[in-house]
């Protein structure tokens, strides 16, 4: 998608300052508007929150803020604004607290000695939070509504009364274990992981193997997590599972690294590549390519397939994902400064006829970049994008707009360039041949991966609601 769309939240949760530190920078990919830690003991709940990366806070200065010698868990998470307010950046980052002292330094907050604390991946949509008493709860952030909910109602009534998008975690003074829920349907991923033999949480598997840790096992949707300070855990089961996966995040959001629900990611992306393939027909295509990042593995597998030369052409300055800036005008910069074509393809690319994958096409953003790229720069003779996603944002056949309301900030108000048109017609607008795989050759998709169709959220591409009961 490599455009200004944005992105999942990521957290961990885990037992050393370090490994909560270097493993929200492998969730980095989920999140970039601000970073948060809260450092957890047996008699205090100490939170800071800072803007940007995880990398705008030295790990030796954050070793002199949590000098304390009692704290045993750290909750640490990467976020962008899907819910809040975007010019309120750092007020609205995680972790959300209630009580404590706060101390306002500019670039970064401190809380001292919070009453709770909670990290949050997901979106919630208000009307499951009306029941709420709202005295305390200064944030338009849904997470900050969640951790006032479980004050006022229980972790256990949280979990039976809200059907999702969440995986949360919550610290809690007068409790001596850390609570992690995941909701019924687990459209948001999360995984129980290990390292020196401690348990611990995150959004992405890759979180502990790229630190030294283990994968364990997936959250059970519906179940609620217990973990005390000596790193063991116990779990409750509050609600059967409805299993919803976001199936954007195998094609997209998560890591191609990363295995969730024990399918892994690169597999899928690779399927999807060669169903693509068996969908398109190619006519005098002399070379195959991809707009970094995400769809490198789906190109090669693309064209394997088709047996055609396979050729990076474009890169990027930064790793970043362009879609997780705060405003407009951040994302289109993001695109316009980061996306290039690589030396000596203004020769190269020269009357050539090119297919370039593309994980979707959401509002045309980066196409338009490419555009300017390959044909003002370089001169191509034509080129073709090419989408594994089916076409995002569409009216759905119950005349309802889609969009996501589940933790992706797309909501069904935007400004997708599918609603309403043909792929000629966005051909037009973005100035090259568009084309999509098709509903169904993307659910084939997944279940040659493992995965059955009715397990996943597709909302967003003109599928029922999640929170409908299969």
């Amino acid at each position: 998608m490599s455009e200004v769309l944005e992105h999942n939240c990521g957290l961990v949760v885990v037992h050393t300052l370090i490994d909560a530190y270097q493993m929200i920078q492998s969730l980095q990919h989920r999140g970039r508007e601000a970073a948060g830690i809260a450092a957890i003991g047996d008699k205090s709940i100490d939170v800071l929150k800072w803007s940007g990366n995880v990398s705008q806070f030295d790990v030796n200065d954050l070793y002199k803020i949590f000098s304390a010698p009692e704290y045993h868990t750290f909750m640490a998470h990467v976020r962008y604004a899907s819910q809040g307010r975007k010019d309120k950046i750092l007020e609205d980052a995680h972790p959300h607290t209630i009580g404590g002292t706060i101390e306002h330094r500019g670039s970064h907050i401190f809380i001292r000695d919070c009453e709770m604390a909670c990290v949050h991946n997901g979106q919630v949509n208000p009307q499951y939070l009306t029941s709420l008493k709202t005295n305390g709860i200064e944030s338009e952030c849904d997470t900050q509504a969640l951790l006032h909910y479980y004050k006022q109602k229980g972790e256990h009534e949280l979990v039976h009364s809200i059907p999702g998008a969440y995986l949360v975690a919550i610290a809690d003074k007068r409790r001596k274990e850390v609570i992690v829920a995941r909701d019924k349907t687990g459209i948001k991923p999360g995984i129980l992981g290990s390292k020196n033999g401690k348990y611990g949480v995150a959004s992405e598997d890759i979180a502990f193997r790229k630190n030294r840790g283990e994968y364990v096992d997936n959250l059970d949707p519906g179940t609620i997590y217990y973990f005390d300070k000596e790193g063991n855990y116990r779990l409750q089961k509050i609600i059967s599972p409805n299993l919803q996966q976001c199936f954007f995040e195998y094609n997209y959001l998560a890591d191609v690294d990363s295995v969730m629900n024990g399918v892994n990611v690169r597999r899928v992306r690779e399927i999807l590549g060669e169903t693509l393939a068996s969908e398109t027909p190619i006519e005098d295509i002399d070379f195959i390519t991809y707009l970094p990042r995400c769809p490198e593995v789906a190109a090669r597998s693309f064209a394997k397939q088709v047996d055609l030369p396979f050729s990076p052409i474009f890169y990027k300055m930064r790793g970043e994902r362009s879609f997780q800036g705060s405003t407009k005008a951040e994302r289109t910069q993001s695109i316009d400064s980061n996306l290039h074509l690589l030396p000596g393809m203004n020769i190269s690319l020269r009357d050539k006829t090119i297919a370039i994958l593309e994980d979707s096409t959401v509002r045309g953003n980066t196409l338009r970049r490419a555009h300017e790229l390959l044909y003002t720069q370089a001169g191509v003779k034509k080129a073709i994008i090419l989408n594994y996603t089916p076409q995002i944002g569409i009216i759905g056949e119950d005349n309802i707009p889609r969009g996501c309301e589940f933790g992706v900030d797309m909501p069904p108000s935007d400004n997708f360039i599918a609603r309403g048109r043909t792929s000629e017609e966005i051909s037009q607008i973005v100035g090259m041949p568009v084309h999509y795989i098709s509903l169904e050759g993307m659910l084939k998709s997944f279940e040659r991966a493992g995965i059955a169709r009715n397990d996943l959220c597709t909302y967003c591409i003109g599928g029922k609601h999640p929170f409908q009961e299969k």
